[in-house]
């Protein structure tokens, strides 16, 4: 079993939308990697409502640093924490899972 931290823009999407995200990258990453995994669950639902990103950037980059592999989810590319997280992974020797377009 594997730790798995996943990645995803959230800006603009519903609680029902990044919960239907999450779930197809654990079933991807499942498939992918011939394993089942541990979610580490960085979707703060119970974040304080005064809190700014760099609140939640902070989060889940201490989260991530627990993580086997780290999924990055469609949309990563262009937001500023996916980025931020993704260069963290790298640069710590995280295993980087990257989302690709079904062709």
């Amino acid at each position: 079993m594997i730790k798995l931290f996943i990645s995803q823009p959230m800006n603009g999407k519903t609680d029902s939308e990044i919960k239907k995200e999450r779930e197809q990258a654990i079933e991807e990453i499942e498939s992918s990697l011939s394993t089942t995994v541990e979610v580490i669950d960085s979707y703060f639902e119970s974040a304080p409502d005064e809190a700014k990103p760099l609140w939640f950037l902070g989060k889940s980059l201490e989260l991530l640093a627990n993580a086997d592999v780290a999924y990055f989810a469609k949309g990563w590319e262009v937001a500023r924490g996916c980025k931020i997280e993704h260069y963290c992974a790298m640069a710590y020797g995280i295993k980087c899972v990257e989302f690709k377009e079904d062709k």
